[in-house]
């Protein structure tokens, strides 16, 4: 077993903050290595360039972030749409206390990065796939169960929902508010529900 170097591992948080305060175009590695007070030998030993410190960053990021959907989503003995309201209060939650500055990582990078970095697009495009397949799999319990109504896809559904929760955070971050966030989930509930 192998384990991550400490000053790796530094350079990529920092890397987390900085991408999803400033995205990705507008930092500079010598502000990755400013913030983490690393010398650019280091980086470089770590990283080959830019784009693969971005995609180290976005896959420690994804890691992390699918415990979350399944812990929420996948593993929860709660209802289906129990754990939709959960994971939409967990998000709302982090987006108060960052004070609605940074919305989600994946996001961000996928609206700056998909013209940009075929490497990178398509790194985050398989991310959001892999989400998508955590709500489905919510939305086929909540089918099975008679809570969410049968008449559309759960995969169709899973899209619908990635995409409008990823609209209603790049709102909730301009706004500076959770209302947004709010608005989408008692509307898709109210939608979904049987």
């Amino acid at each position: 077993m192998t384990t991550k170097a400490p000053t790796r591992d530094l350079l990529i948080q920092v890397g987390m903050n900085t991408f999803a305060e400033h995205g990705y175009t507008a930092t500079g590695i010598n502000t990755v290595l400013k913030a983490a007070g690393v010398p650019k030998g280091s980086f470089y030993h770590y990283f080959s360039s830019k784009e693969a410190f971005g995609l180290a960053v976005v896959e420690v990021f994804a890691e992390d972030y699918d415990e979350r959907f399944q812990a929420l989503l996948v593993h929860s003995h709660d209802a289906p749409v129990v754990r939709l309201r959960h994971y939409f209060e967990d998000v709302r939650q982090a987006m108060a206390e960052c004070g609605h500055t940074r919305g989600c990582l994946i996001g961000t990078l996928g609206q700056e990065m998909s013209s940009q970095s075929d490497c990178l697009r398509d790194a985050l495009d398989a991310i959001f796939k892999r989400w998508e397949g955590y709500f489905a799999s919510c939305l086929k319990e909540g089918q099975a169960d008679g809570s969410v109504r049968d008449d559309i896809t759960p995969q169709a559904m899973a899209a619908f929902i990635l995409a409008g929760w990823q609209g209603a955070l790049l709102r909730s971050k301009m706004a500076r508010t959770c209302e947004p966030l709010t608005e989408f989930e008692n509307t898709l509930l109210a939608c979904i529900k049987r």
